[in-house]
């Protein structure tokens, strides 16, 4: 029998009520000073709710994790009681809701931050990110040079994400997403181009992908490997100059290592910014050697998405842009009701703001 989009799934010892994610987005809405969630964030996930699972906006879990202004943290305790106004409201309406946990790494600004970023190596990049101007504002910025982590940062930012994933349990959350993707911090160690580093995590591809796996396991033994995933993009150049020859081989291997820690899900991040397309091939081979449940997102559509589901290459779909004009995106798929438009206009509301083009787009009316 086909999967179904709308077919409920098991995640550990929680029930989907559909295969339809709300991928994570950040939008900068957080109350000042202090990036705390809010009442109108809390208002914006809920009206998502109806998701098989939402997927929260980048959540930095310490300071020198921060590369974007006014995201939401998960590192204080005005944080964990931001965050359960966010999660009350979503379980209100039945729905589930994972922490994206987020450390960018190289892709920051120690005006955002407060401190230099750091890397896996001391190489920057041209890069911008969402931050304060000069002249006053916030707006892109071009990122600053990183330090190489030494292990004792190493050591330390494992620690954050354990604390970070405690943190969210406490908030409420049905479990975390570690974003290993996009070039931000754990993509540089997986990467050849910007890990040059000649300790235990650098060099080989067991050593590069060491510092990820330890990451994983640290959280999973602290709340449980069944409310722990991980966001990848191989096949997305984002943060880098240029393609890598190994990653895809190397994201294989670690899918193997990760077996045992019997995550929740494994997210692959595909179809954004500069990116390569994904074959068929890939597909098959993640398949092989992952057995435990697959979520894609990428500029899908009802239609591809519902073949990846058909030909069993994933067992979650999840939708970006189609979330921030649709609120009720899983009432429109299943009544074949058209979606609301995503423009310019809209574009111009992503950052920063406060309700208007962020809760308050409406629900279908026919």
């Amino acid at each position: 029998m086909t999967t179904s989009l709308f077919q409920p799934i098991q995640l550990g010892d929680i029930t989907l009520k559909n295969r339809i994610v709300m991928a994570p987005m950040t939008r900068s809405r957080s109350s000042q000073p202090g990036d705390v969630p809010n009442q109108i964030m809390a208002d914006y996930y809920q009206q998502r709710a109806s998701a098989g699972l939402i997927i929260s906006e980048g959540t930095p879990i310490s300071a020198v994790g921060r590369g974007y202004s006014m995201t939401p943290g998960i590192y204080t305790t005005a944080h964990i009681e931001g965050w359960k106004q966010v999660t009350q409201a979503v379980h209100a309406k039945d729905g589930k809701i994972f922490a994206q946990l987020w450390h960018v790494g190289r892709r920051s600004h120690s005006s955002i931050s407060g401190q230099q970023p750091v890397a896996a190596s001391a190489i920057k990049i041209p890069d911008q990110v969402f931050g304060p101007l000069p002249e006053g504002g916030f707006g892109m910025i071009e990122t600053e040079q990183p330090k190489a982590m030494t292990q004792e940062d190493i050591n330390n930012t494992i620690n954050d994400f354990v604390q970070a994933a405690k943190n969210a349990i406490e908030a409420g959350f049905d479990g975390v997403e570690i974003h290993a993707a996009h070039g931000y911090l754990f993509d540089t160690f997986l990467h050849i181009e910007s890990n040059q580093r000649q300790d235990q995590y650098g060099g080989s591809q067991q050593n590069r992908m060491r510092f990820l796996l330890e990451t994983l396991t640290a959280v999973a033994d602290a709340i449980g490997g069944n409310k722990v995933a991980v966001r990848l993009s191989p096949h997305v150049i984002e943060g880098f100059t240029e393609e890598d020859p190994e990653i895809v081989e190397l994201t294989l291997a670690a899918l193997a290592n990760m077996v045992k820690l019997d995550l929740a899900y494994v997210h692959f991040s595909e179809n954004i910014s500069r990116y390569l397309e994904v074959p068929e091939s890939f597909r098959q081979q993640v398949r092989e050697v992952y057995p435990n449940p697959i979520m894609i997102t990428g500029k899908l559509t009802k239609e591809t998405a519902q073949v990846l589901l058909a030909k069993q290459y994933a067992d979650l779909v999840a939708f970006a842009t189609p979330y921030v004009t649709n609120p009720d995106l899983v009432e429109r798929f299943y009544h074949n009701w058209p979606l609301a438009e995503f423009d310019a206009d809209v574009r111009l509301t992503l950052y920063g703001g406060d309700a208007k083009g962020y809760s308050d787009y409406p629900q279908y009316k026919a």
